[in-house]
């Protein structure tokens, strides 16, 4: 594949999926100003190994697992836990169907006030809709912890809101 056939594709990936995965990076992160950065670096990465991701055929998966990673990253660097951010409701977080904005803010607030790893299971397992296996593999965990991460936070959110969560 030429260069600027390469080019054209990532481009019209990265325009076509990265409201998704902004989105995906605000859930991971809890902040808008860090999303944007987690963001710009998982883009530059898939830039940079494009040619075999787009030969792969699943670019979104690679960003995802790009994002959690850096994440991670970040956070050890720092040494600090993300801080948490309660958010509107329509702050380009989408509603889940069946939710009213109230019901959908209450749950905005109570996942981010998930211990971090609990966070991402949950986003991972219940929002993106991936398997215990896909998110165990993105984020380099063994299975039994996502299914216990997932169980605890799930728990806590149901506390938390005072009903089943829906999934």
């Amino acid at each position: 594949m030429r260069r600027s056939d390469r080019e054209a594709a990532y481009t019209s990936f990265v325009l076509a999926r990265q409201d998704h995965l902004r989105k995906v990076a605000f859930a991971l992160c809890g902040d808008w100003h860090d999303a944007d950065d987690l963001l710009q670096t998982a883009l530059t990465k898939l830039y940079v190994a494009w040619p075999r991701v787009a030969k792969d055929g699943n670019p979104e998966a690679y960003v995802r697992r790009i994002l959690v990673h850096t994440n991670i990253d970040r956070f050890r660097l720092r040494q600090r836990r993300v801080q948490t951010v309660s958010i509107e409701a329509g702050a380009g977080v989408p509603i889940r169907e069946g939710l009213g904005s109230e019901e959908h803010a209450a749950l905005i607030e109570a996942v981010q006030a998930l211990p971090e790893m609990q966070r991402k299971v949950v986003v991972l397992r219940h929002w993106l809709g991936l398997n215990v296996r896909q998110t165990a593999h993105e984020l380099g965990i063994a299975e039994g912890t996502v299914k216990s991460h997932s169980s605890r936070g799930l728990a806590t959110l149901q506390r938390g809101l005072g009903e089943p969560v829906r999934n």
